[in-house]
């Protein structure tokens, strides 16, 4: 008898690298866990796959991954350095959307160019600028991002400066109407800025997956999970890896309604790194372009609405002026996991513990990954701390007092998120307190006894018994759930989140917390806040079942801990379709002119049916090539209209502003042999948007 074929998911996180094979009618077969190898992925993910029954892998007809390399390195603030080059931008847009930071020691360039809204050439563009500032940059970044004001209304100086860096250059080229349709310039900058900083991350994974997969003869597609919770092909997914920024959260979220399904449910994945909150309603999870944050940055990516923050069981456990306790948004290696790698620190743990306190207490620093690039910039000391980096973990107090240049230089590693340093953090509190002892528990206690006296002696915070690891560990646990409890308001609030609203919803989030979980009450009783009772939470992701049940418990809602929770992520990398949508405008420039923006420029039209016939054959042909390329099998083509236009009393007429004409492809990956897929409702269609003026300066 032929057997059935079986679907491979692998999720890469911060800390584990999951693998799970799917029947397909969507039932587990097998699980697999793994450290994921941040200096050599390839290890972790051999080791996760090579778990599973090798001689159900021939079985594999299909590979899909998803992964929070891409999510953690924002929330972190790490990312390879790019040359972003701006035609017609001005230096108040690149200030505004912060694009500094986001190139990553890289370089912004200002180009003369640019249209306007009605795509129409605002002033030439200076090609020649754009071959000195590529010249200067080549071995300095990583990539180049391209970005034209109202670049998504008329494309050309994009593709041009694109043919020039090609021409110039064999390193990956990003461009803003490749990525995005909306207007907003500054976010489109930003989009592309992360899309070029991530291409390493993503090209890193990819071929790591394909070598192991042509080690073992698994002749099947890669795709991976874009932030919409859909999938695209691995090429694809490495020309647009800033799709995948959100891959992870999305993956849980498919994995969480595959392995529990509820129509309403407010879905947590907690990971290594950051805790991802999503909203379920009437059995789909809200997709947005707008409602989209990763930490503080809002890039212009469809996704799932997912509320990112950087709260996990490796966040760091530090001190905070004015609030005392606080872990996280830094991920670092936590003391059970590094002692549980490299037994020989534990007698040096031992040995801090009971010596003089500082602020370097409890800190080793560990390689993690460096693109070709950044080595090509290291100064001598940055490429000797690498070297030995490569052996084992460097302590960080020794380097000090003995080698100041090098800490000087490791510090620099580790801002840049080349190197990760080690750290208290929950998971070790749960291996003080029982509940946890897959790694070092003696570590853990070392740390947390090292933890509380550097918050007594170098900060003044704190009053626990000496040498007692306990307390400080119960204190952690209890602030770790108090955080969870406010994430949860604060998703449930972040509806459509505007970067001038987040501290104001925080400061809210944190106050409702409160009063739902009892920790602070109402004088005289006046009022009580509450959960939807309809909604059930819905936990996943490894420290799930160490922190969920007493968040239940104070919010008084359902509980669900799915069976294979801490493997969801890897579930829902091959619980899906493919889904590639295409939007095309059309405006009214002049009474009776009506403009349709295509890819080749714009067209005009004496009549608005004529018009948007044509924008509706443009968005077809367009979303059908990008489901194609993203590897569907004959997809399926929906197309919306979306009106901006009010009715004219005075000539009984239809005045019309703007349309956007949206095609929604979806197909069934193609595989070999052919598996039928699992997978969500796709996308929201059909949702009137609000007559807006057309700006791409905001």
């Amino acid at each position: 008898m032929t057997q059935s074929p079986l679907r491979l998911g692998i999720d890469t996180g911060g800390t584990y690298t999951d693998a799970v094979l799917l029947d397909p009618d969507g039932d587990v077969v097998s699980t697999a866990k793994a450290l994921t190898t941040h200096h050599e992925l390839t290890k972790g993910i051999r080791e996760a796959i090579d778990q599973l029954p090798g001689l159900r892998l021939s079985q594999v007809s299909l590979v899909s991954l998803s992964t929070t390399l891409a999510t953690n390195a924002v929330v972190e603030g790490r990312g390879t350095p790019v040359c972003l080059l701006l035609a017609g931008y001005n230096a108040r847009q690149v200030n505004r959307a912060r694009l500094e930071q986001i190139v990553r020691g890289g370089h912004c360039a200002l180009i003369p160019g640019g249209h306007d809204a009605g795509g129409n050439e605002r002033e030439p563009l200076d090609l020649e600028g754009v071959r000195r500032t590529v010249i200067d940059q080549h071995d300095k970044v990583a990539a180049f991002g391209i970005s034209g004001l109202f670049g998504v209304r008329n494309p050309d100086h994009e593709v041009r400066i694109r043919e020039l860096v090609s021409s110039l250059t064999g390193k990956p080229v990003t461009c803003g109407h490749e990525l995005a349709s909306q207007l907003d310039a500054p976010r489109r900058a930003l989009t592309v800025a992360f899309n070029a900083s991530l291409i390493p991350y993503i090209d890193e994974l990819i071929r790591a997956i394909k070598l192991i997969l042509g080690e073992r003869k698994i002749h099947a597609p890669v795709m991976m999970v874009k932030g919409d919770g859909s999938l695209i092909s691995a090429d694809t997914a490495l020309a647009r890896p800033v799709e995948t920024i959100l891959s992870g959260p999305a993956a849980s979220v498919m994995g969480a309604a595959q392995l529990q399904p509820h129509q309403n449910a407010i879905i947590a994945d907690m990971g290594g790194t950051t805790t991802d909150i999503a909203i379920v309603t009437d059995g789909r999870p809200v997709i947005s372009a707008k409602a989209t944050v990763i930490g503080t940055w809002r890039p212009m990516v469809e996704a799932i609405r997912v509320f990112s923050l950087g709260l996990g069981g490796d966040s760091e456990v530090r001190f905070q002026g004015g609030v005392g306790l606080a872990i996280g948004p830094r991920r670092v290696v936590p003391m059970s996991l590094l002692a549980h790698r490299y037994p020989e620190i534990l007698r040096t743990l031992e040995q801090r513990m009971n010596t003089a306190i500082s602020p370097r207490s409890n800190r080793f620093a560990v390689a993690l990954f460096a693109e070709a690039s950044q080595k090509n910039s290291f100064s001598s000391d940055e490429a000797a701390a690498w070297e030995r980096l490569q052996d084992s973990p460097l302590d960080v107090e020794t380097l000090s007092q003995n080698d100041r240049p090098l800490a000087r230089a490791l510090a620099r590693l580790v801002r840049d998120g080349i190197a990760i340093y080690s750290g208290f953090t929950p998971t070790d509190a749960a291996h003080v307190l029982g509940k946890a002892d897959h790694w070092s528990v003696q570590a853990a206690e070392f740390a947390a006894v090292t933890w509380a006296k550097q918050m007594r002696q170098v900060y003044g915070w704190g009053k626990f018994s000496e040498q007692d690891p306990k307390g400080p560990s119960a204190a952690v646990e209890e602030h770790v759930v108090h955080t969870i409890c406010a994430a949860l308001v604060s998703a449930c609030l972040a509806t459509d989140p505007g970067e001038n609203h987040h501290a104001e919803r925080e400061r809210t989030a944190r106050l409702f917390s409160d009063w739902i979980s009892g920790k602070t009450a109402v004088d005289g009783g006046l009022f009580s806040l509450q959960l939807d009772a309809t909604r059930s939470l819905v936990a996943v992701g490894a420290p799930a079942e160490l922190y969920y049940p007493r968040v239940a418990q104070k919010f008084n809602v359902p509980l669900s801990v799915p069976q294979y929770s801490s493997v969801a992520n890897a579930v829902g990398a091959v619980a899906s379709s493919v889904v590639q949508r295409a939007e095309v405008t059309v405006t009214q420039p002049v009474q009776g002119i009506f403009r349709v923006f295509t890819p080749d420029g714009p067209v005009d039209f004496d009549d608005l049916e004529q018009a948007l016939l044509k924008a509706e054959e443009v968005a077809r042909r367009l979303a059908q090539e990008k489901a194609r390329t993203a590897g569907a099998h004959e997809p399926r083509i929906h197309i919306d209209r979306n009106l901006n236009s009010v009715d004219d009393p005075d000539s009984a007429s239809v005045v019309f502003f703007e349309g956007r004409v949206k095609a929604t492809a979806t197909g069934r990956p193609a595989l070999t042999p052919t598996l039928a897929g699992v997978g969500l409702p796709n996308g929201v269609t059909g949702v009137k948007s609000r007559a807006s003026q057309a700006s791409d300066a905001s």
